[in-house]
């Protein structure tokens, strides 16, 4: 098993506000707009060194999601940010309608998604987004695993014409990946090869298949755990290589089950390799208000799951 390491934990929202702050300095046709929490979605940089390109919309979620797609007919690339709940759900009709069915420009960059939100709540943490914005046609879906790689992603969406879906978080977690990476959408990462099962993870869930990888080890199997960040389009070639190789796979994220990126894996290999599947994501329940490691390990979504998610699939090949 590969050795991955950290010095350091960082939230995933403050990758997007240093990404966002990096284009702000190379890139005269980014703006931003923001429904009121522009220190919740860390775009206060962005706000002070570039007040006329940044737009305070106020608690008017539909309302941003419109200027911004209007802000595209001139030729500017707008980032809006609000939490995931409100970027999603709450302006689903506007993001089909003027962004998703008109191919407008826009990056609707969204914050404290899924259970890691913690106490304020099932209100707020959202657990379909992925799926909502994956459905849309023309819409990219990307969820990045730490601050360095949620960084590159922010700076990579500039230049990627068309809708895309940015998620990321509030809690801090290991910030692993390359500062200097180079980010591709739509190219799955390999975390480490291996022979007996294939782990792939998305988002939070990325370090915990890591760490999931190293018990694995410890038992004498060898886990291929693989990084999705972009979860449409999916990297259809890498996850059939990995499982055409250890015959079964194990899918872990933040979401709902129905919907999200095993939902994904599951379709494409129904049509193409026909594999057992296990699953670590949430089981058709809304959240509820607790710290996000009593969360995480209450529905689910820790270490220990992916672990015995493993073992299972293994004796299903």
């Amino acid at each position: 098993m590969k050795k991955y390491t950290y010095t350091e934990k960082k939230d995933t929202r403050s990758g997007f506000g240093a990404g966002l702050s990096e284009l702000g300095k190379t890139n005269p046709n980014v703006v931003a707009l923001c429904a009121d929490l522009t220190g919740s979605l860390k775009m206060d940089a962005f706000q002070k060194t570039h007040p006329d390109r940044f737009f305070q919309i106020g608690i008017a979620e539909a309302n941003m999601i419109g200027i911004a797609a209007g802000l595209t007919i001139g030729g500017k690339i707008p980032f809006t940010g609000t939490f995931a709940n409100f970027s999603t759900g709450r302006v689903y009709d506007q993001i089909r309608q003027s962004v998703a069915y008109s191919d407008k420009n826009v990056k609707i960059c969204a914050s404290h998604a899924g259970l890691t939100l913690g106490e304020d709540g099932a209100t707020h943490q959202i657990l379909e987004d992925i799926g909502l914005m994956k459905m849309l046609p023309n819409m990219t879906v990307i969820n990045p695993c730490d601050f360095n790689q949620t960084k590159a992603a922010t700076i990579a969406i500039a230049k990627h014409h068309g809708p895309v879906y940015l998620r990321f978080g509030r809690p801090a977690v290991p910030n692993f990946t390359p500062a200097d990476q180079h980010f591709e959408i739509g190219k799955a990462l390999m975390l480490n090869e291996g022979t007996d099962v294939t782990i792939i993870a998305t988002g939070h869930l990325v370090w915990k298949a890591i760490e999931a990888g190293e018990q694995l080890a410890q038992k004498g199997i060898h886990a291929e755990i693989i990084n999705i960040h972009t979860i449409k389009p999916l990297d259809s070639e890498a996850i059939l290589k990995s499982v055409a190789k250890t015959k079964c796979v194990v899918t872990a994220e933040e979401h709902q089950l129905n919907g999200g990126l095993g939902d994904s894996v599951a379709q494409l290999l129904s049509r193409q390799l026909p594999t057992p599947q296990e699953f670590v994501a949430v089981n058709d329940s809304f959240g509820e208000s607790g710290t996000p490691d009593e969360l995480m390990t209450k529905y689910g979504l820790d270490t220990r799951n992916i672990v015995e998610a493993s073992e299972r699939v293994m004796k299903r090949k």
